[in-house]
């Protein structure tokens, strides 16, 4: 388990157990969880320092992922509302698209477009889903539609290494599917 995931447990664990706890425990729980994200931060970019190419990319990318992430979570654990939850599902899926785009910078012309829709697509899916935890109907409704936008895009893409009645068909195949 690495010293991220250990302090967040931790964090976690002092959170539940602390109960009523003073306002000033939480503060000094959330600054050394936001302390330890920079600090897990640092380590793994010096890490990837050493690697050349898309690697460093990628490990760059997951690095910076995981601060991220570990700042967004130890804020909505610190305000403990449903907003801030929100917002650390939004940056968790902002991350995840970051780490994903990296991955596709190892591939080549319609192999990479499609790995960037498709990752895109995992973003807007992921944002959507936070969207619609405010459980409005509206809200639920407008993170469908994004959801199928998004997946309209990728299928569209995929369509664009053909040619020709193939290409035509995958298209109209694609525009039916999510109702273009």
């Amino acid at each position: 388990m690495s010293k991220l995931m250990m302090s967040l447990l931790a964090g976690s664990i002092a959170f539940a157990s602390a109960g009523a706890a003073s306002a000033a425990t939480s503060s000094d729980q959330y600054k050394a969880t936001v302390k330890q994200a920079q600090a897990d931060y640092k380590a793994a970019s010096e890490n990837c320092k050493q690697m050349k190419g898309n690697a460093k990319d990628v490990c760059t990318a997951e690095a910076k992922a995981a601060e991220k992430k570990a700042k967004a979570n130890a804020e909505a654990e610190h305000k403990n509302d449903a907003k801030s939850r929100q917002n650390a599902q939004v940056a968790a899926a902002e991350a995840d698209y970051d780490v994903a785009k990296a991955k596709c910078g190892a591939k080549t012309g319609n192999d990479k477009d499609v790995c960037v829709k498709e990752a895109k697509a995992a973003e807007t899916r992921a944002k959507a889903d936070a969207k619609a935890g405010r459980k409005s109907s509206a809200a639920m409704t407008d993170a469908k539609e994004d959801k199928r936008d998004a997946e309209y895009k990728v299928a569209k893409e995929k369509c664009d290494a053909m040619s020709g009645d193939a290409k035509d068909r995958c298209i109209a195949e694609a525009k039916a599917k999510f109702g273009k």
